[in-house]
């Protein structure tokens, strides 16, 4: 006899689908449905339906995806036997190719740490790293607004985590001082450029309150810093001296650097536990070597770029200037420019208007940002040029 309480194979997938649907009409209902769009790049501009559009919702701050020439530099240093479009294998494996090796060895030079790790993304290094090391007796202090491959992180890793207000490092000292005793381990988890608000860390304070106590230790994601920040373009964390007081500095390769993947510069130690214990290092195939080629050629040039970092840092003022005596809140102290519209429906009013005017700007709604705190994000490359800028200003954000 059929059990009227348990559901056919067919009304479950019924059920679902009805969900699914049910959920997609209330995302379209409050303008946060998202979309694959259908564009076409010709070096710094967005082609859509056939308009060209000056792209300022790019990663690539400085310009390097779309220099053809670099590119022509590095495709001549390829040949038919060096040019390995997959690594067919975990690192474990037969995936470690000698590139990989070159290249951690360029990491832990570069920042004077006595070794580095490379990642497939951010995504796989945030999401493994904080699993690997943590257990039952660490607790996680975390920035508010930390990025969401932070917070997933996080709730794998098991372990309790207590979010402070955002840069509030008040509250994070009274944290650390009431729960430094009941614990083996603390680790304080920030960004140090925080992706939405283009607003940065102090970690200069982070690592004066660390150093106060033995078993307190700091996890910094360099995702929008790597390559824009320091005299040579390793990160806040150069810029402010104490690279070697992070336990955990953690970057990217797919945004200042024009290539994929992401590292961590660490004690030997740090390496060689993740080495062994980090999930989304160990079950995964390695990135091709010639990715890895692409960003070492990239790595070893990294100091040459200042004239671009110095281009990307007096464009972004003035267009954080603009946004601000127009009355808007912008936090920013980087590259990362938002504007603040309040509601999802105004900032896609705000974006269409912006594109039909040449400039390929994107709304950042809920649930990457807030309620009632949807923007436009300007993502300021060392491609825009200053006149470009100003258009931008005279023509939009002044009108």
């Amino acid at each position: 006899m059929t059990n009227l309480h348990t559901p056919t194979p067919q009304q479950t997938e019924e059920n679902l689908e009805e969900r699914l649907r049910s959920q997609l009409a209330s995302l379209n209902d409050h303008s946060n449905l998202r979309q694959l769009p259908s564009i076409l790049h010709e070096e710094r501009d967005i082609i859509v339906n056939g308009q060209r559009m000056l792209n300022l919702s790019s990663n690539d701050y400085l310009g390097l995806a779309s220099d053809i020439e670099l590119h022509r530099e590095f495709l001549d240093t390829l040949t038919p036997e060096t040019f390995l479009p997959s690594s067919s294998s975990s690192r474990l494996l037969t995936g470690n190719f000698t590139v990989y090796d070159r290249l951690e060895q360029q990491l832990a030079e570069a920042f004077g740490t006595e070794a580095a790790l490379v990642f497939n993304s951010g995504y796989h290094a945030n999401t493994g790293i904080l699993p690997a090391i943590c257990d039952a007796r660490t607790l996680i202090l975390a920035d508010k607004l930390v990025h969401a491959s932070l917070i997933d992180g996080i709730r794998l890793s098991g372990a309790k985590c207590i979010r402070f207000r955002h840069n509030e490092y008040c509250q994070l000292e009274r944290l650390v001082e009431e729960q430094h005793s009941n614990w083996n381990s603390i680790i304080i988890v920030t960004e140090s450029i925080f992706s939405m608000d283009g607003d940065a860390a102090d970690l200069e304070e982070l690592v004066h309150l660390k150093k106060r106590f033995p078993n307190v230790y700091l996890y910094v994601d360099e995702a929008h810093a790597f390559g824009i920040r320091g005299d040579n373009g390793l990160g806040c964390a150069e810029e402010q001296g104490c690279i070697p007081d992070i336990d955990f500095l953690v970057g990217t390769f797919g945004k200042s650097l024009a290539s994929t993947g992401a590292y961590i510069v660490c004690k030997q130690v740090i390496r060689d536990y993740l080495i062994n214990k980090m999930r989304t290092f160990i079950f995964t195939t390695a990135l091709p070597p010639v990715n890895i080629q692409w960003t070492s050629f990239l790595l070893q040039r990294l100091p040459d770029f200042r004239s671009k970092r110095d281009t990307l840092k007096q464009t972004s003022q003035l267009l954080r200037q603009a946004l601000k005596q127009k009355g808007y809140d912008c936090p920013s102290v980087s590259h990362i420019v938002p504007m603040v519209t309040g509601t999802s429906s105004a900032s896609l009013l705000k974006a269409e208007e912006l594109q039909r005017k040449g400039f390929y700007v994107l709304p950042v709604r809920p649930p990457t940002v807030p309620e009632g705190t949807s923007r436009i994000r300007f993502s300021l490359t060392a491609a825009i040029r200053m006149e470009e800028i100003s258009a931008l200003i005279n023509s939009v954000i002044i009108s």
